[in-house]
């Protein structure tokens, strides 16, 4: 998923893809045997794994992570052999033999040691260095001031040619789920990549299923093929093309044609895919939570009840009907329901709606004065969505002045954002990185969580709830710490939950049958159809 801004990309978890018959879609033609697929993508800008925030598809094809998420949330290993603590502090992360990168050199504990303080050096301003902040080390390596005195991160020691240790800063218990695939920052690299780093990003070296058969090129078809000595779930498909689009409504026409053959569906397309698609068309659950965040700066959103009276005004099943087909859920919790242990329905009555009760509360908060503006990112296809809250909330409440106003872009919302100067309702979301309530909790959450269109809402309390369940080594007991979380937070009800995304795909009839991960598209079990 694309982890900044306002559009969901695809994640592709590129493991085996089993097929029948036919190539197309790609480079191949049928004649030449090649069993090839394309995939619709934005253009990556770059494919360093350390560096991408857009390429997640490219990136999960050509390389593969320690561990894997299940569709069902549980873990597994791929790359590693074993991640393992008894205080979530102190690591020992043991490799599986015989791995090898791409170019033929060995995947070994050095390959992820050295690639993570790479990832990590604050001169390098590498975009996913903070998902290794909680190792030891890393503050020295991003100090307040001047040049770093290391280059190494102090809490990474190779023991041997497979074995690596991992001393983080606090307790973490989530860290194994946190090596998974969305991670790109925890890949490694080969010793050909420090070379040229700038050139790595063009045609990186991975150990995934797949390897670049040529380089990145911006704005170009981009071709990967079956790598033959990988030692994962082997690939049964020869080779993937991604095609990038800089207008994905062009894609999912060209999908409809048979030109492409897998798109995940924009939102201006959502509400027409069933129709247009059929048993064509898939929806998986996903990792994307949807707010309706609130100024909690403005003294006229401070009183709980308008804040629930806002939530209960909107009708979220009706908006998700008319603009999203059905296809989102409304929002029950405060994560969504493919984190692990998301409680069923903690939110009750305040998402439910309710516009009488929503009434009601206002007026005993005594009402509202004043426009109620409610903003969000312009060009990114959330105009339909922002103008049925306006409607219901003018509608609902009886706020006569509601209005859904765009910025011009997603930089100039985030500067406003940033800035407090917001005075109403705005766009809030978050697309987690891996499979755990704790990567939506304290991204919304906490000051260090990094989500630039969250909720101004942190309390001691709630930090204090995080640091506990962070430091359960055992799933289940962690799971009960981040539900106590989500207790403590709704008793505040900070800002509305709306929405539990749905990640939907459409494909060409060359496609059978496509299969979900864990919040993403695997391609473990697709299958293509015969021809």
């Amino acid at each position: 998923m694309k982890r900044r801004a306002v559009r969901v990309t695809a994640v592709l978890l590129a493991g085996a893809l089993t097929l029948s018959g036919c190539s197309g879609g790609g480079s191949a033609s049928p004649a030449d045997g090649v069993r090839s697929i394309s995939f619709a993508v934005d253009d990556p800008v770059t494919l360093n794994p350390g560096r991408q925030t857009i390429a997640f598809a490219q990136d999960k094809a050509l390389f593969s992570a320690l561990t894997y998420v299940k569709s069902d949330g549980s873990l597994t290993y791929l790359n590693a052999e074993s991640v393992k603590s008894t205080d979530a502090v102190h690591w020992t992360v043991k490799l599986r033999p015989g791995w090898t990168f791409h170019n033929g050199e060995k995947v070994t504990a050095e390959s992820y040691v050295k690639a993570w303080s790479t990832v990590a050096y604050g001169p390098n301003a590498w975009e996913n260095s903070g998902q290794l902040v909680n190792i030891a080390g890393y503050d020295a390596l991003n100090p307040a001031k001047g040049t770093p005195k290391t280059k190494e991160l102090s809490g990474l020691k190779v023991v041997d040619e497979l074995t690596f240790t991992v001393t983080l800063k606090s307790p973490d218990g989530q860290f194994p789920t946190q090596l998974s695939q969305a991670q790109t920052g925890f890949f490694p690299m080969p010793e050909a990549a420090y070379k040229d780093l700038d050139g790595y990003g063009k045609k990186p070296i991975g150990n995934g299923p797949f390897e670049m058969d040529g380089s990145y090129t911006e704005n170009e078809p981009m071709t990967v093929k079956a790598f033959a000595n990988y030692h994962g779930p082997k690939p049964s498909i020869d080779e993937i093309v991604f095609k990038p689009y800089t207008d994905m409504t062009t894609a999912y026409t060209d999908v409809q044609a048979g030109n492409t053959d897998i798109i995940f569906v924009p939102a201006a397309r959502m509400a027409q895919v069933k129709k247009d698609f059929g048993d064509r068309a898939y929806v998986f659950e996903g990792l994307g939570m949807n707010y309706l965040g609130l100024p909690l700066w403005d003294k006229r959103y401070q009183d709980v009840r308008v804040r629930e009276a806002i939530s209960m005004a909107i009708d979220r099943q009706a908006v998700s009907n008319v603009i999203y087909g059905g296809i989102w859920t409304p929002a029950t919790a405060l994560t969504p329901p493919g984190e692990p242990g998301t409680p069923k329905d903690l939110c009750g009555e305040l998402c439910t709606f309710n516009p009488t009760k929503a009434k009601q509360l206002l007026a005993e908060a005594g009402g509202f004065s004043g426009k109620m503006e409610i903003r969000y990112p312009g060009g990114s296809g959330l105009d339909d969505l922002y103008n049925a809250y306006a409607n219901q909330l003018r509608q609902n409440l009886g706020i006569k002045d509601v209005t859904a106003t765009p910025t011009t872009d997603f930089p100039e919302f985030q500067k406003l954002r940033n800035e407090k100067k917001l005075s109403g309702p705005y766009f809030s979301r978050w697309g987690a990185l891996y499979a755990s309530q704790q990567n939506t909790l304290r991204s919304f959450y906490t000051k260090a969580g990094g989500c630039v269109n969250c909720i101004p809402y942190y309390t001691p309390q709630v930090e204090q709830l995080l640091a506990k369940a962070d430091a359960q080594v055992d799933p289940q007991k962690a799971i009960e710490g981040y539900v106590e979380v989500q207790k403590a937070i709704i008793k505040d009800f900070p800002a509305p939950p709306m929405f539990f995304e749905k990640y939907t795909y459409a494909t060409s009839d060359r496609i059978a049958k496509l299969a979900e991960g864990a919040g993403s598209l695997e391609l473990e079990n697709t299958t293509l159809a015969d021809s």
